[in-house]
């Protein structure tokens, strides 16, 4: 109860000094998210905080599902449908890249990194097919080590935001891209008129609606863990264990439970509760890591830049066959690489009203990082 106590009370203070004014301009470089798992590894390489701990078992357990039901549950797939067909095509182009890339770049390093390296590029796959939510589902799909969460942050931290930070100074060429690659800007004004649909209607959350969502999540994340538990499991080495089972059965169930009227209840917030049972676990998570698995990270760091490279290929390789714009190209690795957190602002600095179609295209990511990184996860294990 003390771990917890403590991981709680440093993953607030996190979120509140990125909200704080005087720290906005920071947290807008540094994203708040890296905090959430650094501060804890630094606490446990100091002793502050114990490595092992029933707490940390439990986590996984239940916080994840739990996190993942809430967030599946809220996502509005009509809408990211009516994003048109080009939008979703640069989404699942930029998934198709990162799911090759991976293998590829473990191929090209795999001499100089461990034999089990599979699973950390697997759990990085997943954060690059959705973000932090997904990582840790792979992860703990597959049976990422705790040690190799180190290296794979900095990797996701370094090789991602400097790829956003490209894709940001190429905003200012859209126009003479578009030109010369004779793109199909009326997709933009198309997708522009959905945005009326996009509006969210906030209200304050009542005590019903609070216990409705705690008790939901957490009969969720119980149920799918025992089903799961009676799933046969699948692939030498094994992708699909009992956890992935319960994984993707509460993914499903999320989605299933999307097109119902529980999904309204976004309107009072309920995905803020999915990402704060996300970050605790994030931290548990970094509570566990070994800070000299970091020193490990150049040669991962080259294997990164590889996969990107490789996504980025295919992305503009796809972008030819249907002409689109550069925004829509920025806007679908983003979705990728990024998720929520950094779609709408690489959306938003292309075309500012454009911010809300960056966001569905990152929910779009989102849904795919699932099912994409298993897939990944599979590919890199034949190469592992």
């Amino acid at each position: 109860m003390s771990v917890l106590a403590f991981l709680a009370a440093v993953v607030a203070g996190i979120f509140w000094m990125a909200g704080h004014p005087r720290f906005k301009s920071f947290f807008d470089k540094v994203p708040a998210v890296i905090f959430v798992y650094f501060v804890p590894m630094f606490c446990t390489t100091f002793g502050i905080t114990p490595a092992t701990s029933p707490l940390y078992s439990w986590f996984n357990q239940y916080l994840l599902p739990f996190a993942l039901l809430l967030l599946m549950m809220t996502v509005d797939l009509r809408s990211i449908i009516r994003l048109g067909p080009m939008a979703l095509f640069m989404v699942v182009a930029g998934t198709f890249g990162i799911v090759i890339g991976g293998p590829i770049a473990l191929l090209v390093f795999g001499a100089w990194l461990p034999e089990d390296m599979w699973m950390g590029f697997a759990a990085l796959s997943g954060s690059w097919i959705g973000g932090t939510a997904n990582m840790v589902a792979i992860a703990e799909s597959v049976g990422t080590p705790d040690a190799m969460f180190g290296p794979i942050i900095v990797v996701d931290t370094v090789v991602g935001y400097g790829w956003m930070g490209v894709l940001l100074f190429f905003s200012a060429y859209q126009g003479r891209y578009d030109k010369r690659a004779n793109a199909r800007t009326e997709a933009i004004e198309e997708t522009n008129r959905h945005l009326a649909a996009l509006t969210a209607h906030r209200r304050p959350i009542d005590l019903g609606q609070v216990t409705l969502l705690v008790g939901l999540g957490f009969a969720g994340a119980v149920l799918t863990g025992r089903l799961g538990q009676g799933l046969p499991e699948l692939g030498d080495p094994t992708i699909i264990s009992h956890a992935t089972w319960a994984v993707l059965l509460v993914v499903t169930g999320g989605l299933l439970l999307s097109f119902t009227p529980l999904r309204k209840l976004e309107e009072v917030g309920a995905s803020h509760f999915g990402y704060a049972a996300l970050y605790l676990l994030l931290a548990g998570i970094g509570a566990r890591a070994d800070l000299k698995a970091v020193l490990s990270a150049p040669v991962i760091l080259a294997a990164g830049a590889l996969w990107i490279a490789i996504h980025v290929a295919i992305l503009f390789g796809a972008a030819r066959l249907v002409r689109a714009p550069l925004f829509f190209i920025a806007t679908g690795s983003m979705a990728n690489i990024g998720g929520a957190a950094s779609a709408p602002v690489v959306a938003g600095v292309y075309h500012p009203a454009m911010a809300p179609v960056g966001l569905l295209m990152a929910v779009a990511g989102y849904v795919l990082g699932i099912y994409g990184g298993l897939a990944c996860a599979y590919l890199l294990s034949l190469v592992g």
